[in-house]
């Protein structure tokens, strides 16, 4: 047998300091923890600060605030990701000396332009690989089209299958859907897909549970730990928390901020409570995150979104310590 399927799971929570943390990440977040502590395992806390210029510096704090408030713990030092960008630039390095990734000096405008009829409900904008072999290096596109290029992972045709412990085996035809992706930003900064799974690798997490908008994702980190030569690891992508209307909570609305229920005097025992029973879990109505661990159960996850009720919402609000 594999050892490594012996040995206690790694995992991390992963904020992002560009808004203030709801109640869709209250739930992710002490879902993630219950799993790894369910199972005696190490959970590290990473706040990935990488996105530029929506990046708030005061949310780190209060994102550690959040987790601390709802009970939640980690092992070592907080990773701040911006402090680990000599690895990043290695791992691109390293992608384009294998032939994995090459310069572009494409801007969204001229990707927008090389489109045809999006179509409908399309997100993101698929590249159609206009620099492809276009440039000898960086160096050379840099000086034949006098502005800074970034670098693009290559895609290779046909489908990527993701196996997922609550999705189940997903396809992804990454190259038709969104093409060659970003590693690396025009200013070298590196990109969402390429950093977390840098991350990921660096901190030898061995499970990630998030929200299933992040389910396609997992795809293109997949390619890239191929190229890196770095483990997938166990995939859990658990149903999003909406709104009473059906809407995904949104950081830049403030939507049922954790901030705006702990100034208010909510018990945080009554969000670890809702968020156990939303995942199928018996406990009391309030109840602390590490009294939830006994009672964590992989197979129970619900697999459809979970709808806030506004009856749920003011009784929440109303939960008073």
């Amino acid at each position: 047998m594999d050892a490594t399927k012996l040995a206690p799971p790694v995992g991390r929570l992963a904020p992002s300091p560009t808004g203030r943390l709801h109640l869709g990440h209250a739930r992710s977040f002490l879902l993630a923890w219950w799993s790894i502590r369910s199972r005696r395992g190490t959970i590290h806390l990473r706040m990935e600060d990488l996105d530029g210029p929506r990046v708030q510096p005061e949310m780190v704090e209060q994102a550690l605030r959040d987790l601390e408030w709802l009970g939640l713990d980690w092992d070592g030092e907080v990773l701040v990701q911006s402090s680990g960008l000599a690895r990043m630039h290695a791992a691109v390095d390293r992608l384009v000396d294998a032939g994995h990734a090459y310069a572009c000096v494409c801007s969204r405008a001229d990707v927008r332009a090389a489109q045809s009829a999006p179509q409908q409900g399309q997100t993101e904008q698929r590249y159609p690989g206009t620099c492809r072999d276009r440039f000898a290096s960086v160096a050379n596109a840099e000086a034949q089209a006098g502005k800074e290029a970034g670098l693009r992972f290559r895609v290779a045709d046909g489908p990527v299958e993701v196996q997922d412990a609550v999705a189940g085996r997903r396809s992804f035809d990454v190259a038709a859907e969104v093409g060659d992706f970003h590693i690396a930003r025009r200013d070298k900064s590196p990109a969402y897909q390429l950093s977390v799974v840098v991350d990921d690798g660096y901190q030898g997490v061995t499970e990630v549970l998030r929200g299933d908008d992040l389910l396609p994702s997992a795809a293109r980190q997949q390619l890239l730990q191929e190229a890196l030569g770095l483990s997938t690891p166990t995939w859990v992508h658990v149903p999003l928390v909406l709104d009473a209307d059906g809407r995904r909570l949104a950081k830049r609305a403030d939507d049922l901020s954790m901030a705006e229920l702990r100034a208010g005097g909510t018990d945080p025992r009554a969000i670890v409570s809702w968020a156990a029973r939303s995942a199928g879990f018996d406990v009391p109505p309030r109840a602390e995150a590490s009294d939830v661990v006994r009672a964590y159960a992989l197979e129970r996850l619900p697999r459809e979104p979970l709808r806030l009720s506004r009856a749920t919402i003011e009784s929440l609000r109303e939960a008073r310590a």
